[in-house]
């Protein structure tokens, strides 16, 4: 099959001969469509290709119906509609280390450039000034620097500032103190870096927490003075609030790359204070990171379309080769379990519990649990003809229909070596599902309910609980072939010599609904259910 892949936007010549390389991909490079002419071609396409310039909406992803993935060219995906793409099952993925030094190193020279006046100073000399004493800089050795966000660009930015004999200080919640301190940095909370800090960079995404993070109440607690470089992502400094600090003097300077609204409208207050450096968004654009993430996001969208490598995904599980190599029966299996629990008991469930024993790390288990709710979720919920539950957006559909999902992870059991167990809890009850990984390609369903068999998970598999006396298999198989329905294979499980039964007869072929009731009508049989696996 021969993927078609579109380029909205300029790439790089390294990565669209990347692209072209490949015997599977259809390439078609169109940079500068307009959001309808987007909207007429994007059908067709499984891969799209952008930068910051084309705007995915969620009405050009509405007529993306062959769409598999998306490429951005860069780190922010501020320009895609993720929540509709994952909604439509399909994979984000963007470049978050191509452009990593090359990013730092702007912030670098913006402070650098912030601390001495260089632009301003640049500027009257082209006018034929000389003004020596007009712009008084300062030092930045022994300084204070305070990051807020210690990610991939905002260490990197550490260990330069290290290098310039600053002291550096850092805000990031999810970064530990003796990580930290491996980088030389003292971890602190941002009531603790504001007042410190004689510049601030930020390095932190674009959310909900951090729309506003600099904004007039946090500059009033900064250190008067403090300067400020910004080259993360717009509406994290209320700009507004910045131009009143900058013009009550208790901000010294900003160097900004990035804006709300880029550019800048013209009356922008930031744009007539000689105390705000701009440039336009130039944090990535060096040659060498043009290059870099070009190849990158060429590689992995090749990679995701011929092989099924999910790669920097914003929004699944980023799975290696080698990792999925290992994963394969885990998650057979547990897609297997999902579909199961689905077709024993009516309705979505309230509560989804996956439980993993054995050779599977702990940080895989987010991937299980999302191969139980594709499994599951296909089973009961009926979407646009467009599209399908996948890996994508089975939780994000979980998450919209009100199913709290609960992991948990051991390296040994009771029972089987490598487990899998799924609890799926509605209103009526609760019905554990579970099965075992003996191999690459050997998987058993090892329970339902209060019966434990070794089954295969696959196929038709007519499911009976029954009274565990002599000939009711005798009587089920001699119906079942007077309707021409060949048995493949049998599985039984008791509660205890004749108690209830559980027998799984394994069928070449749907049981017609019309035989399904002969079957229940039969002595000792108390329920019967097809299930499709």
């Amino acid at each position: 099959m021969a993927y078609r892949v579109l380029l909205s936007d300029s790439l790089g010549p390294e990565g669209l001969a990347r692209l072209r390389e490949q015997a599977d991909l259809e390439v078609d490079a169109r940079p500068g469509l307009s959001p309808a002419e987007l909207c007429d071609v994007i059908g067709g396409y499984h891969a799209l290709i952008v930068r910051s310039a084309t705007k995915v909406t969620a009405d050009v992803l509405a007529r993306a119906a062959e769409l598999r993935v998306i490429g951005r060219a860069g780190i922010g995906v501020d320009n895609i509609d993720v929540d509709a793409a994952t909604a439509r099952g399909i994979v984000v993925m963007n470049t978050p280390g191509g452009s990593n030094v090359t990013t730092a190193e702007h912030a670098i020279a913006m402070l650098l450039a912030l601390a001495r006046n260089i632009p301003q100073a640049a500027a009257a000399v082209r006018a034929g000034e000389w003004p020596r004493s007009t712009w008084l800089g300062t030092e930045v050795c022994n300084k204070v620097l305070g990051i807020v966000g210690l990610g991939n660009i905002g260490r990197i930015v550490a260990e330069r500032a290290v290098g310039l004999r600053m002291k550096v200080i850092a805000y990031d919640p999810f970064v530990t103190p003796e990580a930290a301190a491996r980088l030389r940095v003292e971890l602190v909370s941002l009531d603790d870096l504001f007042p410190r800090a004689d510049f601030i960079t930020i390095h932190t995404p674009l959310t909900a927490e951090t729309r506003g993070l600099v904004g007039a109440e946090s500059i009033a607690r900064m250190k008067r003075g403090v300067r400020i470089i910004n080259c993360a992502r717009g509406g994290i400094v209320d700009e507004a609030a910045l131009a009143e600090a900058i013009r009550s003097g208790q901000v010294a300077g900003a160097a900004l790359d990035v804006f709300e609204q880029e550019p800048p409208p013209p009356d922008h207050p930031l744009r007539a204070l000689d105390h705000v450096i701009a440039t336009p968004h130039l944090g990535a654009s060096t040659a060498e990171a043009q290059v870099n993430v070009a190849v990158a996001i060429a590689q992995q969208v090749a990679e995701f379309l011929t092989k099924g490598t999910i790669n920097n995904a914003v929004n699944a599980p980023s799975l290696s080769p080698e990792v999925l190599q290992v994963l394969r029966p885990y998650l057979r299996l547990a897609e297997k379990l999902g579909a199961l629990a689905a077709q024993l008991a009516p309705g979505v469930p309230d509560e989804i519990t996956v439980h993993a024993t054995g050779e599977v790390p702990e940080r895989e288990l987010t991937a299980l649990t999302t191969a139980v709710l594709r499994g599951l979720l296909d089973q009961l919920i009926d979407l646009d003809v467009n599209y399908s539950v996948n890996y994508v957006n089975a939780p994000a559909i979980a998450r919209d229909r009100g199913i709290r999902v609960i992991e948990s992870h051991a390296t040994t059991s009771t029972g089987y070596a490598n487990a899998i167990a799924v609890d799926a809890r509605r209103a009526s009850g609760t019905t554990r599902v579970q099965g075992a990984v003996f191999g690459a390609d050997t998987v058993r369903l090892t329970r339902i309910g209060d019966f434990r068999m070794e089954a295969v998970p696959e196929g038709y598999i007519l499911m009976l609980h029954n009274r565990d006396v002599p000939g009711v298999v005798g009587r089920v198989g001699t119906l079942l072939g007077e309707n021409q329905i060949n048995i493949a294979g049998l599985e039984l499980g008791r509660e205890h010599i004749g108690g209830m039964a559980l027998s799984l007869f394994h069928v070449d072929d749907p049981v017609p609904p019309a035989v399904l009731d002969k079957v229940r009508t039969l002595p000792q049989i108390v329920a019967a259910e097809l299930l499709r696996l």
